[in-house]
């Protein structure tokens, strides 16, 4: 970024101070019709899809990477801008595509911290009317940081291992196995759940929790910063939020597993637990 360079987590009042900053591309992965209606100045469109793939059940798998480059040239970016993700339901769907640009090696990224509902809560300006219409790049896209995605192999090889902590996001009823949404409904054996709404403060318009609190909440499940984590939900769009805050809060080692349950629990052949213990 040519000037200076944004946190990882930023507020609105900070980005409202910073959207002449050179370098700078704000991506919206709000609904198109939410985009339409009210938008940060100057931010781009994505629709979440795009940066998606489904093989089989597995509805969330990661694009290949002439798919994201074919997508993220269309945006306009280029390899030493700073991307700023927001949406509009919470901030899971631009955490998702921050992961997306961390297993690319892109590290220059923030999230605008409660995202949309922040931004217009706190009164400042919008936009409205289609994306802008930016001159493509010429970006290549490649899985430069595999050390932030797992598969089904690496989920069954860490199963119950000491050293790794697999980290639920989706819903009580769901990870119990009374809410079910695949052909089989429960758990990862081992894996803790903390809903990915649980990080949020409802009282500050989605806001994260602050990091304290953050630290507590984990704690209390063993998800301590001396183990790897491992992130999911159902397609890895809650668990995006998840992953973005072990990264903000510093976590060495933090993986996201794309495949989420929409893979594992139409698996057959994987070990499954219900209930609402690990």
């Amino acid at each position: 970024m040519a000037n200076k360079r944004l946190p990882l987590l930023v507020e609105p009042e900070t980005l409202a101070e910073s959207l002449d900053t050179p370098g700078l591309l704000i991506v919206d992965l709000s609904d198109a019709d939410a985009y339409e209606r009210a938008h940060i100045p100057g931010a781009v469109h994505l629709r979440y899809s795009d940066i998606l793939r489904q093989e089989g059940n597995a509805k969330g798998l990661m694009a290949d990477v002439d798919t994201l480059s074919r997508v993220l040239s269309g945006l306009g970016m280029r390899s030493d801008c700073h991307v700023l993700a927001c949406d509009n339901e919470g901030n899971g769907r631009a955490s998702r595509f921050l992961w997306t640009l961390d297993a690319l090696g892109h590290h220059d990224y923030s999230l605008l911290d409660g995202g949309m509902r922040a931004w217009v809560a706190d009164g400042y300006a919008t936009e409205s009317g289609p994306s802008p219409s930016v001159p493509p790049s010429e970006y290549h896209a490649a899985l430069a940081n595999p050390d932030v995605v797992a598969d089904k192999a690496f989920m069954l090889e860490h199963v119950n291992d000491d050293n790794t902590v697999i980290l639920d996001a989706r819903s009580p009823a769901e990870y119990a196995g009374e809410d079910v949404r695949a052909a089989r409904g429960g758990h990862i054996p081992g894996a803790v759940n903390l809903e990915w709404t649980e990080v949020m403060d409802p009282q500050h318009d989605s806001r994260l929790l602050p990091p304290e609190a953050l630290r507590e909440v984990l704690k209390d499940r063993g998800v301590t910063p001396d183990r790897e984590v491992v992130t999911h939900c159902q397609t890895h769009h809650r668990s995006g939020l998840t992953f973005f805050v072990m990264r903000y809060l510093g976590y060495p080692r933090v993986r996201g597993y794309a495949g989420s349950w929409s893979e594992w629990g139409n698996d057959p052949d994987v070990p499954i637990t219900a209930g609402d213990r690990p």
